[in-house]
């Protein structure tokens, strides 16, 4: 391991003076652990492999050493980044083009499933710097030939176990047999375990092992344990607690699809701004659902691990394990997903009697006496559910329209609408946007889209719920 102590700042890396002056516009001044235990032999040209939990900020320590290590005029694919989802692929492209924006003509491009083949293959043929994707669709497009790798001189394996727990390790080894043998690898990943490390043996060569102590800062994140007497109990303690706490964005993890659509429709039924996210949704709306979650107009999202993975949240207020994870490790990361950005958290778990026993091996991770608490007391179901402050209103016009942020804020603020700060965010995707709205405005801000125009042209606009 390198000194982390030593390299605190960015600016003692070698990195392009135009990516430090980024760097220091969007306040990245003093690396997180992983970046700066792995940054250094990155920028060397070492494999490396990473061990550190979500929230890291291992996709800015990869993220750094493509972008410096890229060259802009060629324009060919140098560097690949591969993802368990969709949503985890759009939040690397997404901080990647963050992180390369004071570098110019560099183009990063998303190749993910659930999307439609033609137009990934156009933006294929124009060429691009950094493909991220997911392996399947990658593979895919190597298969059809519109993606070549010759010219490949880094590859990223991100969320490693999560992308062989869902079965990708034969497109892996695909996609990586059509790579230079001289490429640099990089695999981060939450659990290193025989599987994980089978698969470096086979791709790496004489990697640096950089791992992160896991666990959370209990200054920030307080975590709350409550025995409930069976699967009937369980819920109404769910419910006691949103209740009690009135988490303003909170996410119930379940371990299956269907215990997730069960309690998400439990929840609505009794008045919960409530969304429920697993794989088995259409791409669309998984998209739309996370929008409104991450826009602040749904209050809880009730998910499975694999679905929730790459959630990018500002402010998760509070984490509820309806039941302990199957894979215990797995906790750590569900209760890393709040109290991130020197923001509290809260952090509850539900167990019976029965689960005593996982009770006491997930003490024995954790390192700590796990203490359990009181449920808050049947008073709290005399409250009512707050609603979320956000609503999201959906327009029928997108990139392929050459819609922009900007053009939609101007039609919101314009001719005497709505002031900026009543406005949230804006997400343009290829044929539709979303942009949230406070709610004690919503009415007036689809009113104002009514009668104005975006761009000279009228388009239909309309409340989304779900």
């Amino acid at each position: 391991m390198t000194d982390s102590s030593a390299a605190a700042n960015f600016s003692v890396l070698p990195l392009p003076p135009a990516l430090l002056n980024n760097l220091e516009s969007l306040g990245y001044r003093k690396m997180t652990p992983i970046q700066a235990e792995s940054l250094p032999s990155l920028l060397a040209g070492r494999d490396v492999i990473g061990q550190a939990r979500t929230g890291s900020g291992k996709t800015a320590a990869f993220g750094l050493a493509l972008l410096a290590g890229l060259d802009a005029a060629a324009r060919q694919v140098q560097g690949l980044v591969l993802c368990p989802t969709r949503e985890l692929a759009d939040q690397v492209a997404g901080e990647l083009r963050r992180l390369a924006r004071s570098l110019p003509n560099i183009k990063v491009l998303t190749l993910c499933g659930g999307a439609p083949f033609g137009p990934q293959l156009a933006s294929l043929s124009h060429g691009a710097h950094l493909v991220v994707g997911t392996p399947g669709r990658i593979d895919e497009h190597l298969r059809k030939g519109g993606l070549q790798l010759d010219g490949l001189g880094m590859l990223v394996l991100d969320e490693a176990d999560r992308m062989l727990d869902m079965g990708f390790r034969e497109a892996i080894e695909g996609i990586v047999a059509q790579t230079p043998s001289t490429r640099q690898t990089m695999l981060f990943s939450a659990t290193f375990d025989e599987v994980v490390r089978a698969i470096a043996a086979g791709l790496m060569r004489d990697p640096l092992t950089v791992t992160v102590a896991e666990g959370h800062d209990q200054r920030t994140i307080r975590e709350h344990f409550h025995e409930v007497a069976d699967e009937q109990a369980r819920f109404q303690a769910l419910r006691r607690l949103l209740l009690q706490y009135q988490p303003e964005s909170s996410v119930v993890f379940c371990n299956t699809r269907r215990e997730v659509e069960e309690v998400a429709n439990a929840l609505s039924s009794m008045g919960f701004s409530a969304l429920a996210l697993h794989g088995e949704l259409e791409q669309k709306d998984r998209d739309r659902r996370l929008i409104l979650f991450a826009n602040r107009s749904a209050s809880i999202l009730v998910a499975t691990d694999v679905a929730a993975r790459g959630l990018d949240v500002d402010a998760l207020d509070a984490v509820f394990n309806y039941r302990i994870a199957n894979d215990l490790e797995v906790h750590i990361h569900r209760v890393g997903r709040t109290g991130r950005a020197g923001s509290t958290g809260r952090a509850f778990t539900l167990f019976t009697p029965g689960e005593a026993e996982r009770m006491l091996r997930l003490s024995e991770l954790l390192g700590r006496a796990l203490t359990e608490e009181p449920l808050p007391t049947p008073d709290a179901l005399d409250a009512k559910p707050a609603g979320p402050p956000m609503v999201t209103l959906q327009i029928g016009a997108g990139k392929r329209q050459k819609l922009r942020p900007g053009d939609i804020l101007g039609a919101l603020t314009g001719d005497g609408g709505l002031a900026g700060a009543q406005i949230g965010k804006i997400n343009v995707l290829d044929q539709s946007s979303y942009v949230a709205v406070n709610r004690q405005v919503a009415q007036q801000a689809l009113a104002q889209l009514g009668r104005g125009k975006i761009k000279g042209r009228s388009f239909r606009a309309r409340k989304v719920s779900s």
